[in-house]
């Protein structure tokens, strides 16, 4: 019903449109009486094997949420109704900010796709704290943190500092986002000196904490392998607790929408089917020049069962989506549990 019925009519509206009215009907709808409970029978499925622990946090199930769809954490309770093993929020930055303008997020549907160009849009650290307060379930929540567009690279730690110390109570892991093509020169911090320097001092600040939570790193499928070692060299050398691979891409080659089309979306990060092989790819080379040294999320281009099992085989622990869950509905987490169940993974 939702690919026949429900997506053709959302995708006949703006997508930024489209995205606050679901949260407004989720959150109206999952507040009626007894809805909850309809909602985890129809959409969640457990089994004992899709239990894992992964830097020292037992998931209930490998399936995440990926950051970008619930920003300002306004969902949290709503999704751990819906299969979910985890839901990470942001980019969070200290500061909100609006973002891009607007329109600054596209569908391919040719390509099963999207391109956005948001910019950390977002309601700023502390708005989303009183969220998190205020949350019922028990679901893992991750904190992905950013620089507001406004603050040069050299005072990038600053900036997540703020997030972590803020974010800290909250959440039980953080990723440091240095990957969006979408704030300017932010990937310039995943050169190796400046993202060293800024994850020994985000490793240090948690070090201070009586209880220290494991620190992620969120990284660009347009890395060459040399720029990849590297990361496995500064990984392992900071002792930071995974990667997640990977973030959307810049690159447009090999899509079926027309070059007229994809000139005038013009600049943002690719998600969708398109970044499944360049992502699996990254996933595997990470997982095999480091003898699988720490755990590997897994994201970019799942958009069926096959292509989470796929990312499971390259070497993730866990995978995280996005693009598919737009595109494939409410089941789809249901679905990739069971496929990952049966391939015995």
């Amino acid at each position: 019903m939702y690919k026949s019925v429900i997506r053709p009519f959302l995708f006949k509206h703006d997508p930024e449109d489209i995205h606050h009215a679901i949260v407004k009907m989720l959150k109206g709808s999952l507040s009626i009486p007894f809805s909850r409970p309809i909602c985890r029978a129809l959409f969640n499925f457990k089994h004992p094997k899709l239990e894992r622990e992964v830097f020292g946090i037992k998931f209930p199930n490998p399936v995440g949420l990926a950051a970008g769809f619930d920003k300002d954490a306004k969902l949290i309770d709503e999704f751990a109704q819906m299969g979910f093993g985890h839901i990470e929020i942001g980019t969070v930055t200290p500061k909100g900010q609006p973002g891009n303008p607007r329109p600054r997020i596209f569908r391919l549907p040719e390509d099963q796709a999207l391109i956005n160009r948001m910019g950390f849009n977002n309601d700023g650290v502390e708005a989303t704290i009183e969220r998190l307060k205020k949350r019922s379930s028990s679901i893992i929540v991750g904190g992905n943190i950013g620089k507001n567009k406004v603050t040069p690279n050299e005072e990038a730690f600053e900036d997540y500092k703020l997030a972590f110390e803020a974010l800290f109570p909250h959440v039980d892991y953080f990723t440091c986002n240095i990957s969006s093509p979408n704030t300017p020169n932010l990937r310039e911090l995943q050169e190796k000196e400046p993202l060293k320097k800024l994850l020994s001092e985000v490793k240090a600040l948690n070090a201070t904490k009586d209880q220290p939570k494991p620190i992620l790193l969120k990284i660009a499928p347009d890395l060459t392998n040399e720029q990849l070692n590297d990361i496995i060299e500064i990984v392992q050398e900071v002792n930071i607790d995974g990667v997640i691979a990977t973030n959307t891409t810049i690159e447009r080659g090999g899509l079926q929408t027309t070059d007229n089309r994809i000139e005038e979306i013009g600049a943002g990060g690719l998600s969708g089917a398109p970044l499944r092989e360049r992502s699996t790819e990254v996933i595997r080379y990470l997982h095999k020049q480091s003898n699988g040294a720490f755990p590997i999320v897994g994201v970019g281009g799942i958009n069926s069962p096959e292509d989470a099992v796929e990312k499971m085989k390259a070497g993730a622990a866990l995978v995280q989506i996005y693009s598919g869950f737009i595109y494939q509905g409410p089941s789809f987490m249901k679905e990739i549990n069971k496929a990952i169940l049966k391939a015995g993974l």
